[in-house]
């Protein structure tokens, strides 16, 4: 006889849950727990550190917080006062946004026993320091500010804290927070249970695991850095700047990407570049980047993730990712712009339901581009990316085809997608036109007015907003910046410049033109999720591939 080898997973109500959490978690919709969540939570609460590699989207947000909030309850009916037991940090105040949200969704039948405080938004102190006097149950909080506030005594770990938490370990150390992590150490107790979660093992985390852990087990899931090759199709395309700024206004404007898209640059400056060159096409775009306030940053994702805009243009500063590896020249440029230390985009984020990543700049190393397309391919769900490849960024995608080829025997990671320009010369022509208008000068507008427009709304607002959450959604930030010429003309796409090709691809006729594209902008991103189909499979229309007919 032989042992039977398939082991039946472990389920939520088998790990001795909280009735509350498990309302809650039906409430969310989770049928089972993912293979990192069955692993960690048991270790967890069996009292145990634990060290978790795993890449994003695996789940790990709750394998920490599940069994965290389900020791807390326990805790909670034995204890003779109110204490602070847990204390999560993040690299970034997205990612502490992030993880409030989902504490908040867990602990939903719980609210009353379970209170917690984000304390990463840049405010004034003062502010903060009512919501610590009640002694929360659970601070979520970046290393720089959560010292800050032990600094000014708001915050007192050294009797209460029981749970230390640092997600995505990996990156506090490339956001710079070495020193405050060393110092937040000393105000530890000397007694706790710690959970460090990190994508990858480099030497500063490794060190952060011998001063923070105490005998650890180690959870780390044999899988790919990225989704598979039948969940995740990647795409290259060599096109200089102007080419690439035809392509990515033909796509959009035909529809021919389906469902929602981030599309990625290096520097905050081309952010808004590509949002002024497609609004002056009516596309309307959102922007992300560091100069934003952290309010309004976090506030645009959560719009794009409940479906309010469909595009992001968000900078992936290589600055902020590498800090350590810039030059001393650099650094003086980086200071005459002020950007947010605690802003992270291509890492961290919870984007929902991204069908497509397009790189308009190509990364600047292989990590950058694991972390842009973790956004996309998330759960069960198909996704794409596609990248721009410029004459100078050759390099670049051959250093990262090496790097993330999986057998030696295949031809090529990247699938080159065929896009001839001469069917679509007519675009060409507008888009050409089009950023040229966009200058230095009006980029410069754009930023300032982008930025003095989102701080009135960050300040003078929030408190009426707290009053009216409702009217919130009415706070857009995908609006037209209008610091270049409009042409209202250009927002239109005559059938005549259309390709036949495509023409019968997005069901385009004479009769009812308008009718059919609109209803074609208004159905693809609806009821993408829907389809197993590859997003962008779309775009190998046969026009734009080489013609297969000549034998």
């Amino acid at each position: 006889m032989t042992e039977e080898t398939d082991i039946k997973p472990l389920q939520f109500h088998e790990m001795e849950l909280d009735d509350r959490i498990l309302k809650a978690i039906a409430k969310l919709g989770w049928q089972q727990p993912t293979v990192i969540q069955e692993k960690v939570i048991p270790l967890v609460l069996e009292g145990k550190d634990v060290l978790v590699r795993a890449r994003t989207g695996s789940g790990k947000t709750a394998a920490f917080l599940l069994p965290v909030i389900q020791k807390i309850l326990i805790l909670k009916q034995s204890a003779l006062q109110q204490e602070t037991k847990a204390l999560i940090l993040a690299p970034s105040r997205e990612l502490c946004h992030q993880i409030c949200g989902v504490i908040k969704d867990l602990t939903i039948k719980c609210s009353r026993e379970i209170r917690y405080v984000d304390i990463s938004l840049p405010v004034d102190l003062s502010v903060q320091k009512p919501l610590l006097v009640e002694k929360p149950d659970i601070v979520v909080g970046t290393p720089g500010r959560t010292l800050q506030h032990i600094k000014a005594e708001n915050l007192n770990f050294k009797k209460s804290l029981d749970f230390v938490v640092i997600d995505e370990a990996d990156l506090v150390f490339s956001f710079g927070y070495e020193e405050e992590m060393k110092e937040l150490i000393h105000h530890f107790p000397k007694i706790y249970q710690a959970i460090l979660a990190s994508a990858t093992l480099s030497e500063d985390v490794k060190n952060l695991k011998m001063s923070i852990l105490r005998n650890p087990v180690s959870v780390k899931l044999e899988e790919p850095e990225l989704a598979p090759s039948t969940q995740l199709t990647h795409y290259h395309l060599n096109a200089e700047e102007m080419d690439k700024a035809t392509i990515l206004y033909t796509l959009l404007k035909l529809h021919l990407i389906r469902g929602k898209t981030i599309i990625f640059v290096n520097t905050v400056d081309k952010c808004y570049k590509i949002k002024l060159f497609l609004e002056q096409f009516g596309i309307r775009t959102c922007v992300l980047n560091s100069e934003l306030p952290a309010t309004i940053r976090c506030h645009s994702v959560n719009q794009y993730n409940q479906g309010m805009y469909d595009i992001i243009i968000a900078s992936d500063e290589y600055a902020l990712e590498k800090p350590s590896s810039l030059s001393n020249q650099d650094k003086n440029k980086k200071t005459k712009r002020r950007k947010d230390k605690e802003s992270g985009v291509s890492r961290g984020i919870d984007f929902q339901h991204v069908a497509n990543i397009i790189n308009f700049d190509f990364p600047l190393d292989v990590q950058s581009y694991i972390h842009r397309a973790g956004r996309t391919a998330r759960g069960n769900s198909q996704g794409s990316v596609l990248s721009f490849v410029s004459m100078k960024e050759i390099p670049l995608r051959e250093k990262v085809e090496k790097k993330l080829k999986n057998d030696e025997s295949e031809s090529s990671f990247f699938k080159s997608y065929q896009f001839k320009l001469e069917e679509v010369e007519s675009f060409r022509y507008r888009a050409k036109d089009a950023w040229r208008a966009v200058t230095r000068i009006a980029v410069r507008e754009a930023r300032l007015k982008e930025i003095k427009q989102e701080i009135f709304n960050c300040q003078k607002l929030k408190s009426y907003f707290e009053d009216n959450p409702n009217d919130l959604q009415v706070l857009r930030h995908d609006k037209c910046l209008h610091t270049v010429k409009i042409q209202q003309h250009l927002a239109d796409v005559p059938e005549y410049i259309v390709p036949p090709t495509l023409k019968s691809l997005a069901n385009i006729t004479k009769k009812g033109k308008k009718r059919e594209w609109r209803k074609m902008s208004e159905s693809s991103n609806s009821k993408f999720q829907m389809k197993k189909s590859n997003p962008l499979l779309s775009m190998q229309f046969e026009g734009f591939n080489k013609k297969k007919k000549k034998n």
